[in-house]
């Protein structure tokens, strides 16, 4: 079997790069011939064609990649297959992805998102995200590298650290948390809640409307928000200094950070919707809050480069989810059962540990990749 890999490659610290440099790790320690290109290298990806003649070409990505994961390769004859998220609307390329024999989805919820907006079932495949659980393992607190991160933070090792991480923390749930710690005040050990965005424009303007929300709850002297592009090898210590994963997201096609959490044997909060029902066990290795809100579009535009008229507006015979709001009220009684209870945060750790293990390691998921490629396409 002959692949040749686009994603963002040499990978930055982001998550669809490192969604696709799991998989290529994965892949070559099996022993597979297997090449990375960025998916943007249209010339780089055209010598591949010529020299190297993949059985297949798969993309990391989402629905708006399918020229440079899809069309690009076919372009030139070559079988493609890719492997992608959701954003909470597929606007565009159904026919293209219908046309496909296989395409890989990182979740259940993904796959029905695209079942609802016009792509069809049959070719689909969900194939999770891997995890690097060579990396994020249980690590003791008084590691120095785990203690170096509570100290570069400002907090002491018998406060209970929270943590989320994100692009920006609000679509992470990051205010739902907010809000329902600053309902258990009074009820805790003395604790601290540890925000990390990635450093952009937008996440910088979002990160100011999330303190003035600290403010007005009144517990701004406990929020900590870093930002930055901190590399894969850092993550693994941030994640071991915390003791609660909170990550209740509005929108997750997949929630590797809350694997990760999990694989350094921490507990975490989430939603019950979307990826969350595929990683996570309710009352095992999290718990999930229910639904409290909904996000509805009623219409939308579609943009698309190159095009005589680039722009469309489509209107919803019904609206579509965008994204979702997790009950604070449950996320408190979470948080406090928790933050009140070692053994509980211990039992959790260990369990969620143990799922990391079997179901997300890279190299588990590099093995059903080549088992579904093999079994639907007959390559080998």
């Amino acid at each position: 079997m002959k692949v040749l890999l686009q994603y963002e490659y040499p990978p930055a610290p982001g998550g669809l790069a490192t969604q696709g440099d799991l998989l290529y790790r994965g892949l070559r320690e099996l022993g597979v011939d297997v090449h990375p290109v960025h998916l943007s290298s249209s010339q780089e990806k055209e010598w591949y064609y010529r020299w190297f003649v993949p059985d297949v070409v798969v993309g990391v990505g989402y629905w708006g990649y399918t020229p440079q994961l899809v069309l690009h390769p076919q372009k030139f004859g070559i079988k493609a297959v890719p492997w992608m998220v959701a954003d909470g609307y597929i606007a565009d390329y159904q026919d293209v992805l219908n046309s496909l024999p296989l395409l890989l989805v990182t979740s259940n919820w993904v796959k029905q998102v695209y079942k609802r907006d016009g792509i069809r079932s049959d070719n689909m495949e969900v194939l999770p995200v891997g995890c690097d659980t060579d990396a994020f393992i249980p690590r003791d607190k008084n590691d120095p590298n785990v203690r170096a991160v509570r100290e570069s933070l400002g907090i002491a090792s018998d406060t209970i650290l929270i943590a989320t991480i994100g692009g920006d923390a609000a679509s992470k749930g990051a205010q739902e948390v907010m809000q329902a710690l600053s309902l258990i005040r009074g009820k805790v050990p003395s604790w601290k809640y540890v925000c990390k965005v990635w450093e952009q424009a937008r996440t910088r303007q979002q990160n100011e409307q999330d303190m003035q929300l600290a403010a007005q709850l009144g517990i701004e002297q406990n929020i900590v928000y870093t930002s930055g592009r901190f590399s894969r090898n850092f993550m693994p210590y941030l994640l071991a200094a915390c003791d609660i994963y909170a990550a209740p997201s509005r929108l997750e096609g997949f929630g590797m950070p809350q694997i990760e959490a999990g694989a350094c044997a921490k507990p975490v909060i989430g939603i019950k919707a979307m990826a969350m029902l595929d990683t996570l066990v309710h009352g095992k290795t999290a718990f999930l809050a229910s639904v409290a809100q909904e996000i509805r579009l009623h219409e939308a535009i579609i943009t698309r480069e190159n095009e005589p008229t680039p722009q469309r507006r489509v209107v919803f015979r019904s609206p579509r989810i965008a994204d979702y709001r997790a009950s604070v009220h449950d996320i408190a009684d979470y948080l406090l059962r928790l933050m009140t209870d070692t053994k509980l945060r211990e039992r959790m750790g260990m369990a969620a540990r143990e799922r990391a293990v079997q179901f997300y390691d890279y190299r588990v998921v590099a093995r059903r990749f080549v088992d579904i490629i093999q079994q639907r396409l007959g390559i080998e």
